[in-house]
């Protein structure tokens, strides 16, 4: 057998091997190389960034292996709306059993993504951006209500620079890191540029959550930490519960429920934000008021901003588990 033969060979049981083990998961590498081309399509067609497309397709599906993503070919996360006439699927996201929307095929779900936010009106700024400010994109995205995670936005960021997914809009490919070349390319010199969002000048590991800083504290374990208001948090990832953001961060679940104003037993929802230090009794970051939006809570305000529940609610003068209305001022010091 020549070595070609042979490194052919070892490839394909390694490859074999890793997909039996993770049970048919794909990675993050498989997912980018399986629809990059689709994505670029799009791009093409609707002017919407394949980055962005190929970054919210990520992370809507967890790389193509959600529920919604196996079971209803769901890659962006769709509710069915009022104007929905196809099949449809149940699953727990914001409230338990929401309508999802249903798709034939996974080229279906990304041609609807596509007409969604073409023939919507709240995202028709978006298309009057550069279509290389993909932060750009990203901010106008979580601006426009496509998901209520405050960190949304920066999430999307951190996927397409970790994978260069910039390169896409620029027509450029990407690099294959496949598992005999990933020492050599990782040495190669990059002579490419990321280009500088029309709207975001910050660092990378700063990021505006309505004109509120935060930052990334460290980004090398399993979660990123971020630090927002001098205390620190991860973002919930599909399939994370309490228990294992606790355990990885050497913390016990009542001391990390306590840091949360949560009660023991509380459902953890991926892209929940979850403190790993006690928050703080007060904005100290200079900003002084909070315009409420539909659907928030005091305890989100709470999340939002790095304060304790409890002084929220002291600071507004407020009963606890008083509701919050669209408009209202929130007072944060």
């Amino acid at each position: 057998m020549t070595l070609k033969k042979f490194i052919c060979t070892l490839s394909v049981l390694l490859i074999t091997s890793l997909t039996v083990s993770a049970q048919d998961r794909l990675t993050r590498e498989e997912y980018i190389q399986k629809y990059k081309n689709l994505a670029i399509e799009h791009m093409d067609i609707y002017g919407i960034p394949a980055s962005i497309k190929m970054a919210q397709a990520l992370f809507e599906s967890d790389n193509g292996n959600s529920r919604l993503a196996r079971e209803a070919n769901n890659h962006f996360g769709i509710k069915c709306k009022s104007d929905w006439t196809g099949e449809t699927i149940d699953h727990d996201d914001d409230a338990k059993g929401e309508c999802f929307r249903k798709y034939s095929s996974v080229e279906e779900s990304y041609k609807d993504h596509s007409e969604f936010l073409d023939k919507s009106e709240r995202y028709q700024d978006l298309f009057k951006l550069d279509p290389m400010d993909y932060k750009g994109w990203a901010e106008g995205l979580k601006k426009a209500g496509y998901a209520t995670n405050p960190m949304y936005a920066a999430q999307l960021i951190k996927i397409i620079e970790d994978n260069k997914l910039y390169l896409l809009d620029q027509g450029k490919d990407l690099p294959n890191k496949s598992i005999f070349d990933i020492q050599v390319t990782e040495q190669q010199p990059v002579e490419e540029t990321q280009p500088m969002s029309v709207t975001e000048k910050k660092p990378a590991d700063v990021v505006d959550v309505d004109n509120y800083t935060i930052s990334v504290e460290a980004s090398g374990g399993r979660h990123a930490v971020y630090n927002n208001n001098g205390s620190k948090f991860v973002v919930a990832s599909e399939g994370d519960n309490f228990g294992t953001i606790a355990n990885e961060f050497g913390i016990s679940i009542k001391k990390l429920m306590k840091y949360n104003d949560l009660p023991i037993g509380a459902t953890l929802r991926k892209g929940d934000m979850v403190y790993i230090k006690p928050k703080n009794k007060r904005s100290e970051n200079g900003k002084l008021i909070h315009i409420a939006k539909e659907g928030e809570t005091m305890h989100y305000i709470s999340q939002l901003y790095g304060i304790k529940l409890n002084n929220l609610y002291n600071i507004n003068r407020r009963p606890k588990d008083s509701e919050v209305k669209e408009g209202q001022q929130i007072r944060l010091m």
